[in-house]
């Protein structure tokens, strides 16, 4: 229906109407909804910056998700059904994965609520379709399936610990599925559309939540990101197609552990950290991995442009994974796993460093 080039431009179109969209949007609430999400009393919340800001970044992804899912059907009236059981998964569990952010922002809902919450988006995921096909064993793939979304929902929420560090880890990892959807499908596809216009939503969002930020994404963000984050996982790396059309379990483990290491090295040092000591993984605290890079010297903005390169680099792995390795060897295995073996060995190893005082 559109040429190369008008394709192009439409999706580019897109992409920038998501972003100044999230800009007008944020704009605006942030003129006149100077208290939503701020919890200063709430227990057990810890924060990075000392400041209050509003948590309401989120609420402008949702926005722009919904609206991709509407304007599917206005610029390729002639794709497939956009609305085939998988997607409907997808808008269902991010919905609720989104309404429970909402909930957490403005009331601190209690974890195990929370808990259910996530394993009910898991299983929404899994009932319409989408679910992670590695062992070949119905129930190990379902099992591994919810707790893929609920571990990923944790993680996402957990990386939000300073400022644009969960927004550009989420870029990098966009970008990595939206490199895999253009590798191995059409560009006038849904998964395609949401990408590109998220994408856009988490650009302008960076404008506020760059260091010194003036708001946060809160819960309403990284949860709604958490579970599309985890459905592009799965569709894109975990049951990634191998280009030779053979199975290559290896090559999904590595890719995806690849292009995911960092929200899973940092939710996996700082749960190590603290139940060594006895305490428990899901109290805040000032014990990230973004933070002991800070304590090594580094300022807010240099952590989250480590974390950027970092994830852009993992997505160059990725995109190299699908295009210049036509048959998975063991070699790649551990050339792939050895990374991101570094890559959490180094992060892990600063959180035993000693602390130094913080860079103003």
């Amino acid at each position: 229906m559109y040429s190369t080039e008008q394709l192009f431009f439409l999706l580019t179109g897109l992409f920038l109407l998501a972003l100044c969209f999230t800009l007008l949007v944020n704009s605006l609430f942030m003129r006149f909804f100077r208290t939503f999400g701020i919890r200063e009393n709430a227990p057990g919340l810890v924060r990075w910056n000392a400041s209050s800001k509003p948590a309401f970044g989120g609420i402008g992804f949702f926005i722009v998700f919904l609206f991709a899912f509407a304007a599917f059907n206005v610029l390729f009236p002639q794709a497939s059904d956009p609305f085939r059981p998988e997607l409907l998964g997808l808008l269902a569990a991010t919905g609720l994965g989104f309404l429970m952010g909402l909930a957490d922002d403005a009331y601190d809902t209690r974890p195990v609520l929370k808990f259910l919450v996530q394993v009910a988006c898991g299983l929404l995921l899994l009932a319409t379709g989408t679910a992670v096909d590695l062992f070949h064993v119905p129930l190990l793939d379902q099992i591994f399936t919810v707790l893929w979304v609920v571990g990923m929902m944790n993680a996402i929420n957990m990386l939000d610990n300073m400022d644009a560090i969960t927004s550009v880890v989420s870029l990098a990892i966009l970008a990595a599925a939206l490199l895999m959807q253009l590798l191995t499908g059409a560009a006038a596809d849904m998964n395609a559309v949401v990408m590109i216009a998220v994408c856009g939503a988490l650009g302008g969002f960076l404008f506020f939540n760059w260091y010194p930020s003036r708001m946060y994404m809160g819960d309403t963000g990284s949860q709604f990101l958490g579970v599309l984050l985890a459905y592009l996982g799965i569709r894109y790396f975990w049951n990634a197609p191998s280009p030779n059309g053979a199975a290559e379990t290896w090559r999904q483990i590595s890719v995806a552990t690849v292009v995911f290491i960092l929200p899973l090295a940092d939710t996996t040092t700082v749960s190590i950290n603290r139940l060594l000591k006895g305490g428990s993984p899901f109290v805040g605290g000032k014990d990230h991995t973004t933070h002991y890079l800070s304590y090594a010297g580094l300022t807010d903005p240099q952590v989250a442009m480590v974390f950027g390169a970092l994830g852009l680099l993992s997505a160059l792995l990725s995109f190299i994974a699908g295009v210049f390795i036509p048959r998975w060897e063991p070699v790649h295995t551990a050339l792939y796993l050895g990374y991101a073996l570094l890559v959490f060995g180094t992060l892990f190893a600063m959180t035993k460093r000693p602390q130094i005082a913080r860079p103003l």
